[in-house]
Parts: C-alpha cells; structure tokens; sequence
C-alpha cells in the first residue's frame, strides 16, 4: 500500500511538473504589450523558419480590421488592438488561430490627425483585461473575455495637459498593480493608475509627452521606470514616482519616439531629426542618481538615429533603422557595437521599416508591406526573404506561438513563421 502511495505520489508530483511546464512554455510564447514580453522587442521562441521557402511563408488568415497605428498584443490565444471605424476608437479582440473576431469595445470617438487618423498605443494586456490608450489622451482597461469597459480616465485633461501634435502615442506598461503612461500634463509627464479603479496613483515630471513608451528598466542597480520623454529621459521610483534622475534630449518637434533599452545597467537613447544616439550611465547620489555619458554619437554623422522604431538589442549589437535628415524618406539598416557607439555595418537604403527579434532573426514589417527576414549577424547583411503582405504600415509585428501578425488599415494577418 505505501509503494502504491508513493508512486501515485510521483505520478502526481510529475504531472504538476509538466502542468507548469506547459504553462510557462505558453506564457513565456505570448506578445502581451509593446514590442513583447520584455519591451525590449525580443521573443525568447523557438523553431523558427532557417531557410526561406519557395513561395514564402504561409498566410494563415487576414482579418477586417480598421485605421490605425496601434500595434498588436497577444495572450491567451487571443489578438487584441486598436482600430478606428464607425465612429469610434475601439478595442478589437480576434481568435489567434482562427482570426475570428470575438468581441469589439468602443473607447472614445473618432481621433483625427494630419499625420494619419486612429489610435497610436498598444493595448497591454494583464490576465483577462486590456489596458489601452487613445490617439487624444483616454486610458481605458477592458474585459478581454467579456467585452465591457471596465474603466475609462481622460488623462490628458486631469493633469491640464495639451495632446501631443501628433497624436497621444504611448503604449501602457503593467508594473504590478499600477498601469503607467506618458502624459505630459502639469507636473505629470509620467502618471501611475490604479489597475482596477483607474484612479491616479501617483505621476511627475514637467516634461512635453513625445512619443515614447516607459519601460521598466533594472538600470543603476535599481529598478526603474525610464520615460524617453519630448524633451529629456528621465528616471522615477515605480511605486511612489519620485523623480530619480534627468537627462536632456532635445529634438524637433519633440520627436523622441524609440523606447529606452536597458544595457549592463547602463541606458541606451536614440532619436531621429538627425540627432542621435547615448548610452547613459547611472551612479547613486543620496536618494537620486548622477546620470553620465559612456559615449554619445550625435548630429548629421551619427552610427543610429532611430526615428519610431526601437532599435534591437543582441550580444551587445544593436539592430536599428537609421532615418537620415529631418524626417526624411532614407533609412539605412545599421549594426553598431552597443560598448563603443561604433557601427559595424549599413545596409544603405533598407526603406522604412519596423523590427523585432526571435531565434536568431530580425523580423521587419516595411511601409510598402512587405515582410522582411534577416539573420542576426554582427559581421554583415544576411537576408534570408521577403514577400508582401499587407498594405502601408508602421506596426512592428507580433510573434506569439510561432506565427507572425501584422496590421495595417484594413486588415490583421496572421503568418505561419515556424520551420518547416
């Protein structure tokens, strides 16, 4: 009897051990805010396409979407984000197997801008709710599973705040029980709230918003929330939001896009209208930081100017597209020595495109709508394919269990990207 106990026990011990394998192994495939897991752009997944099929990779299916910037987030077998139709911003929810559409969540009405109308930011999502945020300034949380708006804060007016020029573009970041935005109000360029209630639970800075996402960074040997803001970078205390530290950064148009990333507990920045690139050092001075430069490259001969897209961090390289000029139509790929600032190669006229990174290649949406695929090599250029797929975009695309999904302003497609 106690040998038949003890094995049942093992039995059981076992089958607990693969449960939580399982889910660890489905967690760690999802896409649940802007640019990933991690903000970072990165997917720790797998198995992936090596060789570039005869006739490309496999549409899975195309969904009707609708105008916007928002990107795309994934979790729980489901494809959330933010379109603009009928009158509306709304939450739009998909099955991620089948692109069936499950539920659609009116936010706010209409947003209209001169440089492209709908929504910008990425929902995020926390267990059943997403987090969203509209082209002129209303945070909202929903019920993934209900379709029900739980909550919604027009931020921008409770901190007597302007909406940015071009649109309220930051894309909500979880930290435990806060869901934190750039706003750019009075005495609020960063605000907390409350998960469930909405309610403001702390904010500061007295920064223009820009166009940035946070991010949570474990930079300075502290844990940081670091908003690239429209006219500094700055550091603040995720649970209480005291300001930690500041650096200027001033562009045109306070065009500070690019989201911060996070290098051997130093800060890499980077913009475009031909600014540049730095990378930060933090050093502890009573309760704040003193903020140093490991090296900067700015101006017209800058290695990386990253305009809206968020440069990839590997092994020490940086992957990133670099806009030359003040907003203008040349982009190069380039590939720089995160230590030194140093670029190692350029792909002279990629296009403009966006990018993220998983099993050893960079997988770019361009604005013609193509699908672009590129081995991570520090040494040179080493495409692997391309194939259009969708029409003009700006979203950098998803990856959630081995297929790709990108949006435009009429449709979300789902790619079949794992190897055959």
């Amino acid at each position: 009897m106690r040998d038949y106990i003890a094995r049942k026990s093992l039995w059981f011990a076992g089958l607990l051990l693969v449960l939580s394998i399982a889910q660890t192994t489905s967690e760690a495939a999802d896409w649940p805010q802007f640019l990933g897991p991690n903000r970072s752009g990165i997917s720790a997944e797998t198995g992936l396409l090596d060789k570039w099929p005869e006739d490309g990779p496999k549409v899975v299916w195309r969904a009707e979407g609708g105008v916007g910037m928002s990107g795309l987030a994934i979790a729980g077998g489901r494809v959330v984000t933010l379109i603009q139709g009928n009158g509306n911003q709304s939450l739009v929810v998909h099955d991620a197997k089948t692109g069936k559409r499950l539920q659609s969540v009116d936010i706010a009405p209409t947003y209209r801008n001169g440089m492209g109308n709908g929504p910008r930011a990425t929902p995020a999502i926390s267990g059943e709710t997403a987090y969203v945020f509209t082209g002129e300034g209303v945070l909202a949380a929903v019920s993934i599973k209900a379709g029900k708006l739980l909550w919604k804060q027009d931020l921008v007016k409770q901190t007597g705040g302007k909406a940015a020029e071009y649109g309220m573009a930051s894309s909500p970041l979880i930290v435990g029980d806060l869901v934190v935005v750039t706003v750019g109000g009075r005495g609020a360029t960063v605000v907390a709230c409350d998960k469930k209630t909405g309610k403001i639970a702390w904010k500061g800075g007295s920064e223009s918003c820009g166009y940035s996402s946070p991010t949570l960074l474990e930079v300075g040997g502290k844990s940081q929330i670091v908003a690239h803001t429209g006219s500094a970078t700055l550091g603040f205390d995720p649970k209480t939001g005291r300001s930690l530290w500041r650096y200027p950064f001033t562009t045109d148009y306070n065009c500070n896009i690019s989201t911060p990333l996070a290098y051997k507990g130093n800060v890499f920045i980077s913009s475009a209208e031909n600014h540049g690139s730095a990378l930060l050092s933090l050093k502890p001075k009573g309760t704040a930081f003193s903020v140093d430069e490991v090296w900067t490259s700015f101006g017209r001969q800058s290695s990386l100017r990253s305009e809206w897209q968020t440069p990839i961090l590997l092994d020490g390289k940086l992957f990133g597209l670099d806009n030359v000029g003040s907003a203008g139509p040349v982009t190069h790929l380039n590939c720089v020595d995160i230590k030194t600032g140093k670029r190692l190669w350029q792909q002279l006229r990629f296009g403009k495109s966006n990018l993220i990174a998983a099993d050893g290649k960079l997988f770019f949406s361009t604005m013609k709508g193509e699908l672009v695929v590129v081995n991570v090599n520090a040494e040179k250029f080493d495409e692997l394919g391309r194939m259009k797929v969708i029409g003009t975009t700006r979203q950098a695309p998803a990856l959630s269990n081995g297929y790709l999904y990108l949006r435009d302003d009429a449709e979300i497609v789902c790619i079949d990207v794992r190897k055959r």
